[in-house]
């Protein structure tokens, strides 16, 4: 019985996902056609996919998908850099953790998307300034959760390694990076999820030529093409969950004691 109930719990969470979007869609879909909405209120799905494929078809959605992305993941790659460098520095001196400190908590709570006017002025709207605001924004959720995860490691570790005979090198090297591990793959991980939302906004904002989601959003809303807006708001969100998926699987694949643990 167990295994049967097992093997039904499974199958529900293997479909029930994919039936919950089946069914919203249909019901969208029916509520548009029932009710009459014009589409530059609310477009049906089926108005959406055609639109979608003539922007994929034309060459133009993946354009824009893949200026988006070349931003998001460069800024991301120096943020993950310098986070992730900082925040183990912190970890290992206190003079640079009380340093750098004063000036995060300072600049964290800060909104991010408040910088872009100071960007634009300082660098304009090309693409210095989009690769700034997404490593900035993706910074301070890496670096925070390196030093967090440094800080917490187990002392015992430390003290076990230290009577093996090892030095305060290898310890920070061999002890205490790998036990922070999982506090810095889940820094990577929301760095990217706000990183994806501040690059967007500021190819909305920057309201250049240079192409990219936020451009395409814009430049559609401003026309009234509302099935523009919305095929490129559900590309952004199937490019958004595929990413965060694939960061989760790397995660496994860097650090699978953590997939256990939460397992059990």
């Amino acid at each position: 019985m167990p295994h049967k109930e097992t093997r039904a719990s499974r199958f529900a969470e293997a479909v029930l996902p994919a039936a919950s979007v089946i069914i919203f869609l249909l019901a969208w879909e029916a509520f548009v056609r029932v009710r009459g909405i014009a589409p530059i209120y609310l477009p049906a799905p089926s108005s959406v996919a055609v639109y979608l494929w003539r922007m994929i078809a034309d060459g133009s959605m993946e354009y824009h998908l893949g200026v988006t992305l070349l931003r998001i993941f460069v800024g991301f790659f120096l943020a993950a850099i310098t986070g992730i460098g900082l925040g183990v520095l912190m970890g290992m001196s206190r003079i640079v953790a009380r340093i750098a400190d004063a000036w995060i908590a300072a600049l964290y709570p800060l909104p991010k998307i408040s910088l872009i006017p100071l960007l634009i002025i300082w660098l304009g709207t090309g693409e210095a300034y989009k690769i700034v605001i997404s490593a900035v924004t993706a910074f301070f959720p890496i670096v925070i959760s390196t030093f967090s995860g440094i800080r917490q490691v187990d002392r015992g570790l430390m003290k076990a390694a230290k009577d093996l005979g090892a030095d305060r090198r290898q310890i920070q090297l061999k002890v205490v990076i790998p036990a922070a591990i999982p506090s810095i793959l889940a820094g990577l991980q929301l760095g990217m999820g706000v990183t994806i939302i501040l690059v967007v906004a500021a190819e909305m904002i920057g309201g250049s030529s240079q192409g990219g989601i936020g451009y395409l959003l814009i430049s559609a809303g401003q026309v009234m093409e509302t099935e523009k807006v919305f095929a490129s708001l559900v590309v952004l969100a199937v490019v958004g969950a595929v990413i965060i998926k694939l960061q989760q699987w790397s995660d496994r694949v860097v650090a699978p004691w953590v997939s256990h643990r939460d397992e059990r």
